[in-house]
């Protein structure tokens, strides 16, 4: 029971991680790939009915973790205080941004919100990706079971840590340029004529990039928490991660080498998928890692919720995810052509 909810979760967040780390990576490049006001338009089209229903899976994952972990939740939630705020302000930021950026034909007014919508998504990759960092390095945990990060403290890895050190930032910087070269493959796929060009060129430089960022992270991780890999590879879903971080990377050489634009997106969004199950796999069962005292450290068995809840929520989950998916998937059929330029009326999404 415990691992099938583990799963779920897991699942969540490899949801709102490929679909809107697309949304996140577009923004991003936003000014690079789009070099008049139509093209950068064109961005904001490509994303604008999609990044609205991209985070349901963060509520979800939120839920799912409420319902299955309610003393990760709660520990989580007071820890991580500062980042939460600094992540709900600039998905708020982003949001209003993409909504009112074509309300006035200004050039001011467009360049103002254009701006902030690209530093919004900046933000918002190198917060997830600081995020994405304290569950792997771990965070202060003490015997209570609570724990509060401060932004930073002497910038190591161990002990007393705070949101940013040395490796978390490493982790940042590596997600932010994930989600930039899954942003323009995604690009590639949405958009023609110059922006759909420029994105091209775009997503292969950045494809290298995190090719070699990947490198370094592993080793980090490595010195930093060795035994997730020691625990990765001896698991079944560990194996099935590390063959979808590998296969994502061919397909992703194969398809930008041949201009495969469907395949691109997809390989693209296969290899996240890879490291987010090679993640978790890693993890398990441990999912607050103590960097004070090993045995502080908070498991999925010690801190599940208790199992006639989740007997219940087992059987309405699936439920609720049918919709969902069943939404997903209309909403793709309908905005599964490329945007143009003549179906941009400045409107808010």
């Amino acid at each position: 029971m415990i691992e099938t909810w583990y799963v779920i979760l897991t699942l969540m967040l490899i949801l709102f991680v490929v679909l809107e780390g697309f949304d996140i990576g577009a923004g991003m490049l936003q000014y690079l790939v789009g070099k008049t006001e139509a093209e950068r338009r064109m961005v904001i089209a490509a994303i604008g009915p999609l990044w609205s229903w991209h985070e349901v899976w963060l509520i979800g994952f939120g839920g799912t973790l409420l319902v299955a972990f309610p003393a990760i939740f709660a520990a989580s939630f007071s820890g991580f205080y500062l980042a939460f705020f600094l992540l709900l302000w600039a998905i708020l930021l982003r949001g209003v941004s993409i909504e009112v950026s074509g309300h006035l034909a200004d050039p001011l007014w467009r360049t103002a919100w254009h701006t902030l919508f690209v530093g919004a998504n900046g933000l918002l990759a190198i917060l997830i990706g600081a995020a994405l960092g304290n569950v792997l390095r771990g965070v202060p945990v003490g015997a209570d079971g609570k724990f509060a990060l401060a932004f930073f403290t002497d910038f190591s890895p161990a002990g007393k840590v705070g949101i940013l050190d040395w490796y978390t930032v490493s982790v940042a910087v590596f997600v932010l340029a994930t989600f930039a070269a899954h942003g323009a493959s995604g690009l590639v796929r949405r958009t023609d004529g110059p922006v759909n060009e420029r994105s091209y060129r775009v997503a292969g430089r950045l494809w290298i990039a995190v090719f070699l960022l990947l490198i370094v992270v592993s080793i980090e991780t490595w010195h930093v928490r060795p035994e997730l890999f020691a625990n990765m590879i001896v698991r079944p879903w560990g194996w099935l991660g590390l063959a979808c971080v590998f296969g994502g990377l061919i397909g992703i050489l194969v398809a930008w080498r041949r201009k495969f634009e469907g395949a691109l997106l997809l390989s693209s969004g296969v290899f996240i998928t890879g490291l987010m199950i090679a993640g978790s796999a890693g993890a398990f069962p441990i999912m607050l890692h103590s960097t004070l005292r090993p045995e502080f450290s908070l498991s999925a068995y010690q801190n599940a919720g208790g199992s006639y809840g989740l007997g219940i929520a087992l059987v309405w989950w699936p439920l609720a995810f049918i919709f969902s998916i069943g939404y997903f998937i209309f909403v793709y059929r309908y905005y599964s052509s490329k945007v143009k330029p003549a179906q941009d009326t400045q409107n808010p999404y």
